[in-house]
Parts: C-alpha cells; sequence; structure tokens
C-alpha cells in the first residue's frame, strides 16, 4: 500500500480518435519534440483542446489555399477536360505545397 494518491490525467483514447490528421501530427510533434509544452498542456487539461483547434485550424486553412494555389498553377476546367492527369497531377502538387505551409505554420511551431 502506498500513502500517495496518483490522479489519472489524460484524456481517453477515444477523444484522440475525433482528431483529424493536423491534429494527430501536432500531438506526435509534440511529444517528440516539445516534451515540456507537451506535458503542460496535459497537466493543465488543455492537450484536447489545443489539438482540435490545431486540426480545425489546419483543415480550414486548407480549404481555403486549394483554389488559389490551383488557379495560379494554372488549374482550369480546360485542362480538366484535355488533360486530366495532368490536372491530377497538379492538383497533387498544389495539395502538398499548401500541406507544408500547413506543417511549418502550424504543426511544427
Amino acid at each position: 500500500m502506498s500513502d500517495y494518491e496518483i490522479p489519472a490525467i489524460g484524456f481517453s483514447e477515444a477523444a484522440t480518435e475525433n482528431l483529424g490528421k493536423y491534429g494527430r501530427m501536432r500531438k506526435q510533434y509534440l511529444q517528440a519534440h516539445r516534451s515540456g509544452l507537451y506535458n503542460s498542456l496535459l497537466l493543465s487539461g488543455t492537450l484536447y483542446t489545443h489539438l482540435l483547434e490545431i486540426d480545425q485550424t489546419a483543415r480550414k486553412r486548407l480549404d481555403l489555399m486549394m483554389p488559389e494555389m490551383a488557379k495560379a498553377a494554372g488549374a482550369t476546367k480546360e485542362l480538366k477536360a484535355h488533360a486530366p492527369l495532368r490536372l491530377a497531377g497538379l492538383m497533387n502538387t498544389c495539395k502538398a505545397q499548401v500541406e507544408e505551409i500547413i506543417l511549418n505554420e502550424l504543426i511544427w511551431d
């Protein structure tokens, strides 16, 4: 028997299932590279809220930036009609560029 009571700190695995890709990436980054901040958020009970906010913000940024990036890259209806594979490659490149921006600004910051 012990005279110490240790509180159960954290959140359930079910709560983390609701996190999207970017929230899970942020959690992994914090655990691996910013353990002090991770532990502080965990102990204060705000980790899940922080991860959910990062995830939502990242998805909103992706939705806002993709059309702009695609337009700047030259993705048009004509390209879709005449060269669909080229358009697919162009859109994949745009998504990779937008995700790199999101990773640098939100996940790894």
